[in-house]
């Protein structure tokens, strides 16, 4: 998939859901269950023990069905292994400019973590395809992603760390580009037996919210225009 299609696939659904799993199996259990709730994304983090081998095994299996990512990437080595076997987008909780070069060359979408407005800015100005702002929660969540978005409009932003049901639709009507979901949806032991449907229903919960605060947002949007 073109990386022009990657992005457009990821602001339409807005989430990118975080996977943190305990297991490359509990990984994979996962993807069916969030895609089945109307998430068809997924960033398999360097923390998964396997994970590159995680990222093959769902490339093959799902295709063009599921976006597969990987997060938690810190070098180029990195992400030349995870790009290898079929990585469609890179994340890293920091900035390190020569992953973010590589991905460029490569032809990957790649969203480097910052924290603060030099930091954003950096990571932007060097290429970024969008800038993870991390861990939001730590330094006012909604608040101060949009005191980030203020002088900084035109920089698409990822929030993550403290994104919840509670908290989506301010993030978005803070001005985030798309949302980085962690342990609130993704549960680190996989799909335990009874918990399909409720796994499901929450990823349909996260599809809604963002979808509801982008209307409301447009609409107040065009009200006060």
């Amino acid at each position: 998939m073109a990386k022009i299609d990657v992005l457009k696939r990821i602001e339409e659904v807005g989430i990118i859901p975080v996977v943190r799993a305990s297991s490359g199996g509990d990984a994979v259990s996962v993807a069916e269950v969030i895609r089945e709730g109307g998430i068809p994304i997924l960033e398999i983090t360097m923390t998964v023990p396997g994970a590159v081998g995680v990222i093959a095994q769902l490339v093959k299996c799902y295709g063009d069905k599921v976006l597969v990512g990987a997060g938690t990437v810190l070098d180029p080595e990195t992400a030349r292994r995870c790009i290898e076997v079929g990585a469609q987008f890179v994340v890293s909780p920091s900035l390190n400019f020569q992953t973010l070069d590589f991905c460029k060359q490569q032809g990957i979408a790649v969203f480097p973590g910052a924290l603060t407005p030099t930091e954003v800015i950096n990571a932007w100005q060097a290429g970024a395809d969008a800038v993870k702002i991390f861990p939001c929660s730590a330094v006012g969540g909604p608040k101060y992603l949009r005191a980030l978005k203020a002088p900084l409009p035109a920089i698409k932003m990822i929030p993550t760390g403290g994104v919840s049901l509670l908290t989506a639709q301010e993030f978005i009507a803070a001005g985030a580009w798309a949302l980085g979901v962690g342990a609130d949806l993704i549960p680190n032991k996989g799909v335990q037996p009874g918990e399909h449907e409720s796994l499901a229903a929450a990823a349909r919960s996260y599809v809604a919210a963002v979808r509801e605060a982008r209307s409301a947002t447009g609409r107040m949007a065009k009200h006060t225009a």
